[in-house]
């Protein structure tokens, strides 16, 4: 009797403690944007910022600032066929002395999230 007793009460206490674990430890804080989203904004960003770096190098280099498929064949980037992260970006030129590249979600999961955005003055901007 004290073993079937013993097996009860082990097996409430781990009832207890996976409870606790669940409640606790898989969700954020209410409102919470998931990890998962936080990650690939963040590579978003760092994406753009790359972007960015690469549209200065080649102003310094040519003259005006460039599309992203003139970075990619200049080998500047290394987004392919303008997608990374499932997120599409897309370059503006304006008189080749200003740039704005958007960063918008292209995968349907995505559709909630974030459109970002980085221009000559090297702001990361989100929308």
């Amino acid at each position: 009797m004290k073993v079937v007793g013993g097996i009860i009460g082990l097996v409430l206490a781990l009832a207890i403690i996976l409870f606790i674990y669940k409640a606790q430890f898989t969700r954020g804080p209410a409102g919470a944007t998931p990890p998962v989203q936080t990650i690939d904004v963040a590579g978003v960003k760092n994406q753009l910022i790359a972007l960015g770096q690469a549209e200065r190098l080649y102003l310094a280099s040519h003259g005006s600032y460039a599309s992203i498929e003139q970075l990619d064949q200049e080998g500047s980037t290394t987004i392919s066929n303008g997608a990374s992260r499932s997120y599409s970006y897309a370059a503006t030129v304006d008189d080749g002395q200003h740039f704005k590249i958007t960063a918008s979600p292209s995968d349907p999961p995505k559709k909630g999230w974030p459109t970002l955005a980085i221009d000559d003055t090297m702001q990361v901007t989100q929308q």
